[in-house]
């Protein structure tokens, strides 16, 4: 008898924060069509904390620069409630803006936003 394990065959959720429209829809239409299920959206820290408890995503794509309270903060945060979510952080800047930051948080890893891409993401996923 052959079973199916609905788990192997699930896209991963995700949760876009970013406080820019354009790119929380350009983001969500390129990353539903390369694997992932977009389960929402937050456009600055307090409601990235609030939609992660509530949707519990796999990932969380998470800008770093935010109104309210900055992605370092809300990584910070995620950690100390024991969220078990995946982040990577995204940022129109470089990795080299953020270096000595990145190597202290506890993240899955960095991409520049014009890096982005379900091939991308999936990698930090591994």
């Amino acid at each position: 008898m052959w079973l199916c394990d609905d788990r192997s065959m699930a896209r991963p959720t995700l949760l876009i924060v970013d406080d820019h429209e354009d790119f929380r829809r350009s983001a969500e239409m390129l990353l539903e069509l390369e694997g992932f299920d977009i389960v929402g959206f937050a456009v600055d820290g307090p409601s990235a904390l609030s939609a992660v408890a509530a949707l519990r995503p796999d990932v969380v794509l998470l800008d770093v620069q935010l109104p309210g309270m900055d992605g370092f903060e809300v990584v910070r945060n995620l950690q100390a409630r024991r969220e078990q979510t995946r982040v990577v952080l995204i940022s129109s800047r470089d990795r080299s803006a953020y270096a000595s930051e990145l190597v202290e948080a506890p993240v899955r890893g960095f991409l520049a936003k014009s890096e982005l891409s379900g091939a991308a993401l999936h990698a930090f996923m591994a």
